[in-house]
């Protein structure tokens, strides 16, 4: 977030669609009456570039993405989820919509043959939901139909509301899914014992020598 007096709680609901047990859930506790220009709040995630070598980004053979989700709100919003390309600095955003009920949005972004991602553990691709932005980010054409490079600020947010509008708001997420073509299929659930094997794969241990266990810290 930057800029904004707005404030949000966020927490894991039970609150969640059919076949799953939870959601994230964002509750506006703080409301903004008037937007700054510069003001944004989003949702981020970064991929691995060595994750992502299958989109095939940068060649001839360069094929679409889709990304599929559950979402509900306490009301009617447009949001923006916009998908960079870290290594080239390439944008594209859609809008999605929510309603009081749980949907499932399902948003094909268009193959792009500029510049290939990098292939290692660096920040390949970076995900943003936009719901909350001044008009900095808001005051122009949402760019939607291609990947473009340097998009302008204004550009990456156009149409969407305001999260902070009022301290009744709130924002539900669950049953997020990437994947290569222009077609979403069931959210893959995985058992417990892969979700815990894929997170250890960002755990480390420090361990003080001299202090044994009472110097060690973990991190994940």
């Amino acid at each position: 977030t930057g800029n904004s007096g707005g404030r949000f709680t966020m927490s894991q609901s039970s609150d969640a669609p059919s076949g799953f047990g939870s959601s994230l859930k964002l509750d506006c506790t703080t409301a903004v009456t008037s937007i700054g220009t510069g003001e944004y709040l989003l949702l981020e995630y970064h991929l691995e570039g060595q994750d992502v070598q299958r989109i095939k980004t940068g060649t001839s053979d360069a094929e679409e993405v889709t990304i599929s989700f559950y979402v509900k709100a306490n009301a009617s919003f447009n949001f923006v989820l916009e998908v960079r390309d870290n290594t080239n600095g390439r944008n594209c955003s859609k809008l999605f919509s929510t309603t009081t009920g749980w949907n499932r949005v399902e948003l094909t972004y268009p193959a792009d043959t500029i510049g290939e991602i990098v292939n290692s553990n660096a920040s390949g691709i970076r995900l943003f939901f936009w719901i909350h932005a001044g008009s900095e980010y808001t005051g122009g054409t949402l760019n939607s139909s291609s990947f473009t490079t340097n998009v302008l600020a204004a550009n990456r947010a156009s149409g969407i509301s305001s999260f902070y509008s009022s301290t009744s708001n709130e924002f539900y997420l669950t049953g997020f899914q990437m994947e290569v073509g222009d077609t979403a299929t069931s959210f893959e659930h995985r058992s417990y014992g892969e979700e815990l094997a894929l997170c250890q794969r960002y755990y480390w241990e420090a361990v003080a020598p001299s202090q044994g266990t009472l110097g060690r810290m973990s991190y994940i």
